[in-house]
C-alpha cells in the first residue's frame, strides 16, 4: 500500500470524497457532511491530507487533519481535527484506516498540535470502534454538529 501526501481538491481525494457523502448521506438519510471546509486547510504547516493506493494505483483510503484553535465551535487551542477518514469497501478490513489515523496523528503531533478531536456519528459503529480502540475518548461535543443529537465527538492527547 502506497500512502502519500496529496491536496484536499486533487482528482482522487474528490472521489473519494464524493464517495464518503453518499455513505453518509445513506446512513443518516440527509445530504451528508455539510461541514466547510477549504482545501488550504490541509496545507502543511495547517494540515495534511493523505491517500493510500493500492497495487494497481488506485485511491483506496484517505483522512486528513486541519488545525483548529479555541473558538465559539468549542475546539481548544492546539487542536488537531480529523477529516474525511475512509476506506472504499472493498478495501476494508486490511488495518488502512489505522495506518492513516497513526500516520495524520505523528504528523500533527510533528507540527505541535497537542491533541487529536473528531466528530462522527452514531450511525458510524465501525469508525467509533477503531478511534475507541486507538485511544480516542469521549469528549465535550465541538464543531458544526455539536448540537446534533447523533453527534459523538472523540479526543485523544498528541
Amino acid at each position: 500500500m502506497d500512502i502519500r501526501r496529496v491536496a484536499f481538491d486533487h482528482p482522487d481525494a474528490v472521489k473519494l470524497n464524493d464517495q464518503v457523502q453518499a455513505e453518509y448521506a445513506a446512513r443518516y438519510e440527509d445530504e451528508g457532511d455539510v461541514t466547510p471546509l477549504d482545501p488550504t486547510m490541509f496545507e502543511p504547516p495547517l494540515g495534511l491530507y493523505l491517500m493510500a493506493y493500492d497495487a494497481e494505483g488506485r485511491p483506496v483510503a484517505t483522512g486528513g487533519w486541519r488545525t483548529q484553535d479555541e473558538n465559539d465551535e468549542g475546539y481548544s487551542d492546539g487542536d488537531a481535527e480529523l477529516k474525511r477518514m475512509y476506506v472504499i469497501e472493498e478495501a476494508r478490513g486490511n488495518g488502512l484506516a489505522r495506518r492513516i489515523l497513526a500516520a495524520l496523528e505523528d504528523d500533527a503531533r510533528a507540527a505541535g498540535r497537542v491533541r487529536m478531536v473528531l466528530e462522527t456519528g452514531d450511525k458510524q459503529p465501525e469508525a467509533i470502534a477503531l478511534y475507541t480502540s486507538s485511544g480516542y475518548e469521549p469528549c465535550a461535543k465541538f464543531g458544526h454538529y455539536r448540537f446534533h443529537e447523533s453527534s459523538c465527538c472523540f479526543a485523544k492527547l498528541l
